[in-house]
């Protein structure tokens, strides 16, 4: 049976300046930071919706008939601004629907939720997503810490399974897993169930978290969807795609 997923963020501009002796020239450029998840999707009982951040700020449901057309919604990269500031409450004032109650209200329902680390997931850099506090935090299996969360590994990292026995880890254990360079750093909160977290001697903050909220099922993994966190070898790893239809399994269950 097919299971309908929204992918809400996970893309960016560019602003380049470009200095050549007196003169100079400007470039703008676009990038999508979730190809490898596209990829690993094809064919498989997910059909992706991928929704720009960009976009996200108009065009994301305002209203749950809209969000029940999908089975689980992933956020990954994009700040909560962006959804309380849609053009028509920052240019003209009016009001809309507050669409992080909306997604809590989604979940509580039954709907899936995922959120996938980044610079702009969690509280991010800076502490500029701003989740903390929100109605997502509310249905997440984590809390977010109120300030920038960001644990840079340049040296990279494995994961530790916790829990090898669990549905959302199946297939992927008993075997190294390639290497990660960062991750935002949670807290689970009580009842959660911790799969992953990465080794002691690098803080041993969670990687993957499961929880519920109401009828629904939320799940938050720490790390990138693709670079820079990921390393190119974990985007090509044969585990890759196994991991993420393993999370949208679990978190979407009974749909």
């Amino acid at each position: 049976m097919t299971k309908n997923v929204l992918l809400v963020g996970e893309s960016w501009v560019s602003s380049a300046t470009h200095y050549k002796g007196f003169d100079q020239f400007g470039s703008v450029t676009f990038h999508l930071g979730a190809e490898p998840l596209v990829k690993a999707l094809e064919g498989s009982e997910f059909k992706l919706t991928y929704m720009p951040a960009h976009e996200a700020a108009d065009k994301f449901p305002f209203d749950l008939d809209g969000l029940r057309a999908y089975d689980a919604i992933i956020l990954s990269d994009i700040g909560a601004n962006t959804l309380l500031l849609p053009p028509e409450v920052w240019l003209h004032s009016r009001t809309v629907p507050n669409r992080l109650k909306l997604i809590r209200t989604f979940v509580e329902g039954g709907g899936g939720l995922l959120m996938v680390g980044g610079y702009f997931s969690f509280q991010g850099i800076d502490g500029k997503a701003r989740w903390r506090r929100t109605a997502v935090e509310d249905v997440l299996p984590v809390s977010c810490l109120p300030y920038d969360d960001r644990v840079e590994i340049p040296e990279g990292t494995t994961a530790d399974i916790v829990q090898p026995g669990h549905p959302a880890v199946a297939g992927l254990t008993g075997i190294a897993w390639p290497p990660l360079l960062g991750v935002n750093e949670v807290e689970a909160k009580p009842g959660a169930e911790v799969l992953a977290r990465l080794p002691a001697d690098q803080g041993g903050h969670p990687l993957l978290v499961l929880g519920r909220y109401g009828e629904g099922r939320t799940a938050a993994w720490t790390s990138d969807i693709g670079p820079h966190w990921l390393s190119p070898a974990f985007c090509a790893w044969e585990g890759y795609g196994r991991l993420w239809k393993n999370i949208l399994g679990w978190i979407t269950e009974g749909r």
